[in-house]
């Protein structure tokens, strides 16, 4: 399956003996970026971007041209991007399975605050025991377990509120056989001195800074976008950025409903900053990646943002 990103930019690296995973802050790498870019600007029409204007782009980030090439190839290498030439130049589009991938977690993005509040009580469990002789199949496991919205309660028993769903089926089938087990349950109440809550798997106060994290970030750019004093370099960089950080949340959040949360829980408050910042800046960014893929060829055909509410709708399904 071709992964747009890697796990690791979202969870660090897990110690055998680990139950609870530190998060790591967006950092933005330039393969992540380069991804975030593409797919904001061309997802809905998989059009080719000049390299060079690529570059340019992630320039803007502060990411050198020889680590931007790097990022492009590696993306490339690993079936993300599809290459074309034109004499001496080249360009760069998503391939349909990455498309189709970036399609379906930008959905996921942007209705998982709605999904939260359509819990039905019930947890899928997923219980596993993998011999020390097969620890990279354990690794494997676990990464693809994250990617899936489960965390582990205790070491070889991970949990989620979310239904058992056929691309998690899938993601597992590689798992060998005999070694894993799935159940769909409800949580029993034991006395306070013997239970530990299934939400004690998450890092709670963790993802609760993140949360407060982002909207210190980002509250006061909405209104110098109010004031039109966001030009075209610093919408596409906010925007992308934006998306590279709110997109981890529908992974670390525990997406149960706002009444089983702690009190003051920002989920929604984030969701709104987003979507204002997302939404708000997209004409203005889609101008300035038209003018720089133009200034790298003969035209930007293709090139356009979109939407909270386009990804809502599916902005890529395969076709064409």
């Amino acid at each position: 399956m071709v992964r747009p990103f890697d796990v690791h930019e979202i969870y660090s690296d897990d110690p055998a003996d680990s139950v609870r995973f530190p998060l790591r802050r967006a950092g933005g790498s330039p393969q992540s970026l380069a991804v975030t870019l593409l797919a904001d600007y061309t997802l809905r029409t998989r059009a080719a971007v000049p390299s060079a204007a690529i570059v340019a782009l992630l320039g803007e980030f502060g990411v050198t041209p020889a680590a931007s090439r790097t990022a492009i190839s590696r993306l490339a290498r690993r079936g993300v991007l599809e290459s074309t030439r034109r004499g001496r130049h080249s360009s760069y589009r998503l391939s349909d399975p990455a498309a189709v991938n970036l399609s379906l977690s930008g959905h996921s993005i942007v209705a998982f605050t709605e999904r939260a509040e359509q819990w039905d009580g019930s947890w899928t469990i997923i219980a596993f025991s993998l011999p020390e002789g097969r620890s990279a199949e354990r690794r494997t496991l676990r990464g693809r377990l994250r990617w899936l919205g489960y965390v582990p309660l205790y070491d070889g028993l991970w949990l989620s509120p979310r239904p058992f769903t056929p691309r998690a089926r899938e993601e597992l089938a590689a798992v060998g056989s005999g070694s894993l087990t799935v159940f769909r349950a409800q949580h029993v109440e034991l006395e306070q001195t013997v239970r530990r809550d299934p939400l004690d798997a998450w890092d709670v106060a963790a993802i609760a800074e993140e949360y407060t994290s982002f909207i210190d970030r980002w509250s006061p750019l909405l209104e110098r976008m109010r004031s039109g004093e966001v030009g075209g370099a610093e919408a596409v960089s906010a925007r992308t950025e934006v998306m590279d950080t709110y997109r981890q949340f529908h992974v670390l959040d525990p997406l149960l409903p706002m009444r089983c949360m702690p009190q003051g829980w920002r989920r929604l408050e984030v969701r709104n900053v987003f979507d204002a910042v997302y939404d708000g800046l997209a004409r203005t960014a889609q101008e300035h990646v038209r003018t720089v893929a133009a200034s790298s060829s003969t035209g930007h055909d293709g090139i356009g943002a979109h939407t909270t509410g386009d990804l809502l709708a599916g902005v890529w399904h395969g076709e064409g």
